[in-house]
């Protein structure tokens, strides 16, 4: 039997039921998260020139635009709304996927309940589902996969999308194993567009086709039951003969749930993962010595991981999407300003003479084993030199956020939320949407709920910076 069905039975055996308190809540969590991210990301050019280029009509679907008043068909919906997920780089992220995950899966998640009927419950359990394909998907192909120069976000998330869209339509176990052999042909992605419109559009482009595999597969659709294992099949074809573990993909499925352990990463700065625990040793600098005047500072040194230097060391960054990953900008920005936030990656603010003052002084560097183990792929150093001579040192063994056993405070992700979501929604219906998220599993009916997104200000302007980005 293939890979495909046997991911199927598990996905198709998968109850309400089986979901832990743990999970219940952590799945809310995700999608408040999601909700917010997208709002933000939903006036991006990433999202808004998909939108153009699809030349949609208003009330062509039952799917809402998020960000706006329009409903287009599930699909179409799915494309935008999970590009506008990805947009500002804050979405949610799995460890074991090293790659974004809630963004996609709620994008179509809730664009396919407004279109084909669910509640609240049934969103719930297909999220759980989908997250745990994907992160366990994760083991069988990485770390070889992502070096590659796959985006698993996409590349491994497309299967995420399916498993979650399929148990949300009730699919059989063989209609939901066709579903994602589907998706050995629809998944893509490549970290050569890293700082461009189209990593974000590659999020979109997971959460529409992970959708249609599932629309296709209910209408009788064939593609070769093997096609994970195949000779010229994804593993093969994606990483290579010898480049992959499939044994480590199925053992331990469930037990417990990857949304309860390790969970979920919850990010607290709007730029790429692979920069905050730089952030947060050179935020932690701050707290202890203050802002840093420019003046003040003679060079500054950054250790990070190697697989994370590779798309994070830009050194000269010159629009604000590369900004996002540039460790030396962000790393400046957290020394000059105290935070890092929305507006340090907006319309010209990677040009702030300032902070490019500052820029040349910052080296980034791959961390050694002697200064973090090799398991350890998030540990940052920062060691800023200062013009009187002397050094100042932070250590980051984890940035907040990265697992549930090292959350992001709740009152943080609140603020974030509200950030966001306030970017396009008025106060009262931010308020609306986190007491609906708060008894999600009660929801009779998602299309009642994403009334409450709709948004007819085209012109609203921007709201207050997050919180999580900001020392105190």
């Amino acid at each position: 039997m293939g890979l495909a069905h046997e991911l199927a039975a598990r996905i198709v055996a998968l109850q309400y039921e089986d979901l832990s308190p743990a999970v219940l809540h952590w799945s809310k969590v995700a999608v408040l998260d999601t909700i917010g991210v997208t709002l933000a990301g939903a006036r991006e050019p990433a999202a808004t020139l998909i939108d153009a280029a699809l030349e949609l009509e208003a009330g062509q679907g039952p799917s809402l635009v998020f960000g706006t008043a329009r409903r287009v068909a599930a699909l179409d919906a799915a494309f935008i709304n999970g590009t506008a997920a990805h947009a500002l780089d804050f979405d949610n992220t799995s460890p074991n996927l090293v790659g974004h995950s809630s963004g996609p899966l709620l994008s179509a998640l809730i664009a396919a309940a407004e279109a084909y009927g669910g509640d609240g419950r049934d969103v719930l359990l297909a999220h759980a589902a989908g997250f745990e394909t994907v992160a366990r998907l994760g083991p069988g192909v990485n770390l070889h996969h992502y070096e590659k120069g796959w985006h698993p976000t996409a590349s491994l998330g497309v299967f995420g999308v399916a498993a979650a869209c399929a148990r949300l339509l009730r699919l059989s176990v063989d209609e939901t194993a066709t579903a994602l052999a589907v998706c050995t042909s629809l998944a893509s992605g490549i970290k050569a567009n890293f700082g461009t419109m189209t990593k974000p559009l590659h999020a979109g482009h997971c959460a529409r086709s992970g959708l249609l595999a599932v629309l296709l597969a209910r209408r009788g659709y064939t593609a070769n039951p093997e096609a994970f294992e195949h000779n010229l099949g994804f593993f093969n074809v994606f990483n290579g003969p010898g480049q992959y573990d499939a044994s480590l993909i199925l053992p331990g499925w469930g037990e417990p749930l990857m949304l309860e352990s390790p969970g979920a990463s919850y990010k607290q700065y709007p730029c790429c993962a692979g920069t905050d625990s730089a952030i947060e040793a050179a935020l932690d600098l701050v707290r202890e010595h203050g802002v840093f005047a420019p003046a003040s500072i003679a060079h500054v040194e950054t250790w990070t991981a190697a697989r994370r230097l590779a798309h994070t060391n830009r050194p000269d960054p010159r629009t604000a999407l590369e900004a996002k990953f540039s460790v030396q900008y962000c790393v400046a920005r957290a020394l000059l300003d105290g935070r890092v936030v929305f507006a340090h990656f907006e319309e010209e603010a990677c040009h702030d003479p300032v902070v490019r003052g500052l820029m040349p002084r910052v080296r980034a560097s791959a961390c050694t084993e002697r200064q973090f183990p090799r398991e350890n792929q998030y540990g940052a150093e920062i060691a800023v030199t200062l013009t009187d001579g002397r050094v100042l040192e932070a250590r980051v063994e984890q940035a907040r956020g990265k697992s549930v056993a090292h959350p992001v405070a709740p009152g943080q992700l609140q603020a974030k939320f509200e950030s966001c979501a306030s970017r396009v929604l008025p106060a009262d219906a931010v308020a609306a949407v986190m007491q609906a998220v708060d008894a999600f599993e009660t929801l009779p009916s998602l299309r009642d709920f994403t009334r409450l997104l709709e948004c007819r200000d085209l012109a609203r302007g921007k709201a207050a910076e997050p919180t999580a980005g900001s020392v105190s």
